[in-house]
């Protein structure tokens, strides 16, 4: 077992001896692992300087989250949102000897992450589960919150990034992949400030957000379609709901052997989403949604392609061209949920006339 990563687990472990330390899900951000020890068992992460330059801002988001939730009647939260366990001297997270920062969290239990749906219920819970967890933080006031990733979900920012990458001296191969993403980027760039755009003008506002919604991050009761918990809170900040609910649709609804989008998924999540959010989403942010659900998907192929040019500094990857096949797929959903436009917005359409008949 490594030594590092015993001293730091006892850090939290207090006298007991950490029994087995094994790493922890599949994120690509965050090193995490899962701790036993004699009497517990806790997750332990270390935040990624290079993504959170001001880790102790992260901590200060989830100190505030969890201070607002533990305000709100038991009986009305249906989410376990994981504790912050602190240190032996009482502190929220401990520093090493190179000043990383290590946190302990509350492993819910029993409780399982899933890669894919099975079944159509557990799309319907997803969609209230984000509702739900929008609808606690409904009363925090985002101005409470650290932006800990500026520019996170900002589309032109993303963009701007792609041009000033493209023409520099670049030190990868010009293939065909490459040349489709160049192509995808440029006939497509046109569209990437309807957000903003609607956020400046007044017509979307700024409020709490998840920030990382993706299907793994749900996590069910074992043998069941119910969610019990949402995790991996490090991006929650300020932000438009929008930015959640459609990376939220890009993980769940995204046939990753076809690189389609599963439009039938797609209504069940939005339609308990609707149901369960309440007044707090409007007529005029329904009328966002199908801008969001094209434009998250064509962020992320953004990203990815981004990092592909960078030296891949930013996303975890296991070979040379990962980040290119990364952004490659997704400007393939991007192209599916555009076939499917009409039948997208018709649906969205039904929905909020459900949604604001109720």
């Amino acid at each position: 077992m490594n030594k590092k990563l015993q001293q730091v687990a006892a850090q939290f472990a207090g006298h007991q001896t950490a029994l087995a330390i094994e790493p922890l899900g599949n994120g690509l951000i965050n090193d995490t692992y899962r701790v036993r020890s004699n009497s517990q068992e806790f997750v332990l992460q270390r935040i990624n300087p290079q993504v959170f330059p001001q880790p102790q801002l992260v901590m200060d988001n989830l100190i505030q989250l969890g201070r607002h939730i533990q305000q709100k009647p038991t009986a009305k939260v249906f989410l376990q949102i994981p504790e912050l366990l602190p240190t032996q001297p009482g502190e929220p997270f401990y520093l090493d000897d190179d000043e990383q920062l290590w946190r302990a969290l509350q492993l819910i239990q029993p409780a399982e992450s899933r890669n894919r749906i099975h079944h159509i219920d557990e799309a319907g819970q997803i969609g209230f589960a984000l509702a739900h967890f929008h609808h606690l933080c409904a009363d925090l006031c985002p101005s409470l919150l650290h932006d800990t990733l500026p520019g996170f979900h900002i589309t032109p920012g993303y963009l701007l990034e792609y041009k000033r990458l493209i023409e520099q001296p670049l030190q990868i191969i010009s293939d065909e992949a490459f040349e489709k993403c160049i192509d995808f980027i440029e006939t497509h760039q046109g569209k990437t400030d309807v957000l903003e755009d609607a956020k400046t003008s007044g017509a979307l506002q700024e409020r709490v957000i998840h920030g990382d919604p993706k299907l793994n991050n749900f996590l069910f009761e074992p043998g069941s379609t119910r969610i019990v918990s949402l995790i991996d809170l490090d991006t929650v900040k300020p932000g438009l709901l929008h930015y959640d609910i459609a990376d939220c649709l890009r993980s769940c609804c995204h046939d990753k052997h076809s690189n389609r989008f599963d439009l039938e998924r797609c209504r069940v999540i939005l339609q308990n989403y609707l149901r369960e959010s309440g007044d707090f989403f409007s007529a005029q942010d329904c009328d966002y949604l199908y801008d969001a659900i094209w434009l998250i998907p064509f962020e992320l192929g953004l990203r990815f392609f981004n990092d592909y040019l960078s030296g891949d500094r930013y996303f975890k990857t296991a070979e040379p061209q990962q980040n290119l096949t990364r952004a490659l797929a997704q400007f393939a959903l991007c192209d599916s949920i555009e076939q499917q436009q009409a039948s997208l917005q018709r649906c969205i359409s039904h929905l909020k006339g459900l949604h604001l008949s109720r």
